[in-house]
């Protein structure tokens, strides 16, 4: 049997009264790998960092978060900062990879496009069965990939129309849930998408924990030019426009990770 095993939330909401049971627990944490590389914007990583490690905290480890990057050792932030990555990505040891955004706007600078440039690391993102999560401009490494084409999926405002052009259904939201890929609008974006990992294996009441902890509120709008058009969440099963739990209480969320495949 896999160390791990996500069950359709129908199955684990059998018998509740409207209650859906979290896909994740101390005894099977959700292992989530965010990736490091130099460029990285601060935000798009620390949000995860900060959100998931308090979401580990409150509820006794069903969450466990790490840094990787592309090789150990130091990244150089947009804004200099300089971080000290102690492993490498390893695609077998996660549930989730998180690819946070950065320097989308220097082609020739360090950030997303180098990281677009290494077809070898591409291969190896294309090929993981962990649940790709594009933060900001970390949508358009999944794209490079080739994981977002004929996918609802969102990014930076900046970068909308390259994502579209390159075969994405882009959908102005600040988090869109299309089962096996997640994506995340703009830069503070990385909040909101944090948290609905959060809510969606670990429950909704685990969310509200975080937030209320954080001080923050989901559903604010980014202020971007599409603002007064965008929701807090587009989910591929109901299409609601706010945080909710609604599809897990329906039993349609058709994700699980039997034998190491999302589906």
């Amino acid at each position: 049997m896999q160390r791990r095993t996500f069950l359709r939330a129908s199955a684990l909401s059998a018998g509740l009264a409207g209650v859906a049971a979290p896909a994740a627990s101390a005894a099977t944490p959700l292992r989530v790998q965010i990736l490091m590389y130099d460029g990285v914007e601060e935000q798009d990583f620390i949000a995860p960092v900060e959100v998931l490690g308090l979401a580990g905290k409150l509820t006794g480890g069903a969450v466990v978060s790490s840094l990787v990057g592309l090789r150990p050792g130091p990244v150089r932030c947009t804004y200099g900062t300089v971080v000290e990555v102690p492993r490498g990505w390893s695609p077998g040891e996660a549930d989730v990879l998180v690819v946070p955004g950065g320097g989308y706007t220097d082609r020739n600078g360090p950030g997303v496009h180098r990281l677009n440039a290494d077809q070898g690391f591409l291969r190896r993102l294309a090929a993981s069965r962990a649940l790709p999560v594009g933060i900001c401009t970390g949508t358009m490494v999944l794209s490079a990939a080739g994981l977002t084409k004929g996918r609802n999926a969102t990014t930076h405002n900046g970068a909308k129309a390259d994502l579209a052009a390159q075969g994405a259904k882009v959908i102005d939201a600040r988090v869109v849930d299309d089962g096996d890929l997640i994506t995340g609008g703009g830069i503070t974006a990385g909040l909101e998408v944090s948290l609905w990992l959060v809510e969606r294996f670990l429950g909704a009441k685990a969310a509200q924990r975080a937030e209320v902890v954080l001080e923050y509120e989901r559903g604010a709008p980014s202020g971007g030019p599409d603002a007064c058009n965008e929701r807090p969440l587009h989910c591929k099963f109901c299409n609601e426009g706010a945080f909710h739990s609604a599809c897990q209480v329906a039993g349609r969320l058709p994700w699980s990770r039997s034998g190491g495949v999302w589906k």
